[in-house]
């Protein structure tokens, strides 16, 4: 089976399985905003209860400990988001099947048109972080349920380290997507940027300079010097050659190579 399409300017060549993933997009399309909706909604209430809880178990005895584990949260969410943004940067080719268009893609084209994240509304830019951070934000309501008040006392150091993991996970697309807003953004976002508590969008840059090997951190992007300092991403990258003979990023060139 094979159709012709006359459009403006061009023509496209149409198969049998092209036409039936046509005829199948608008239900994908319609489920996946139906998950995001569901992840971001569940996702807010989740965080809102277990902060409300989190505050009935806090005291100046916590403080020390609470500060570190909120630190500590903050920085493994900026490692978790420079590992997957490299990950995908790095390896893989966009025609891998499921993994290689719903994932790394997305990646691929972000170096082409890194202002297109811009155009994504909020639930589209969090739908699917919100839906990562559910089993641990889920497990941290269930303990303020079912555990006794003792217990949650002493844990609450603990608890505020997977929260303040869980959040800045949670925020990593919405945080990259500012970091490629450049106008429109409110103050206190800027003042955050500017103040490097969340990631800049001046450091941001550094990372989409080709061949995009370089500061992948896109959370608060703390990480990205002294990784860079120790060459960590290279070291990772050298192993994984040498095990598997593949190159980092070669299909990244051979993409903007055959978009151009």
């Amino acid at each position: 089976l094979s159709l012709l399409i006359i459009v403006p300017s061009r023509q496209l060549s149409l198969t049998g399985d092209k036409i039936l993933l046509l005829l199948l997009c608008p239900l994908f399309l319609t489920g996946k905003r139906l998950q995001e909706w569901i992840s971001v909604i569940l996702c807010v209430s989740l965080i809102s209860f277990n902060f409300y809880s989190l505050l009935s178990y806090l005291s100046l005895d916590h403080t020390f400990s609470v500060l570190v584990g909120i630190f500590a949260g903050v920085i493994t969410a900026d490692f978790l988001s420079g590992l997957v943004h490299w990950g995908a940067d790095s390896w893989g080719s966009v025609e891998l099947p499921i993994v290689g268009k719903a994932f790394i893609r997305p990646f691929r084209e972000h170096h082409i048109d890194p202002t297109a994240i811009t155009r994504h509304d909020f639930i589209e830019t969090n739908g699917d972080n919100c839906m990562m951070t559910l089993v641990p934000l889920g497990n941290m309501a269930y303990k303020f349920i079912s555990l006794s008040p003792e217990e949650l006392y002493r844990t609450c150091p603990w608890e505020c380290y997977v929260f303040a993991l869980a959040i800045f996970v949670t925020l990593t697309n919405q945080i990259h997507k500012w970091s490629h807003t450049y106008f429109g953004l409110p103050r206190w976002v800027v003042f955050l940027q500017d103040w490097h508590i969340i990631l800049p969008r001046k450091h941001h840059r550094i990372h989409h300079v080709s061949p995009h090997e370089t500061y992948f951190c896109i959370t608060t992007g703390w990480l990205n010097y002294p990784l860079e300092k120790i060459g960590f991403w290279r070291c990772l990258e050298n192993l994984i050659q040498r095990l598997t003979g593949e190159k980092p990023r070669a299909d990244d060139m051979k993409w903007v190579q055959k978009v151009k």
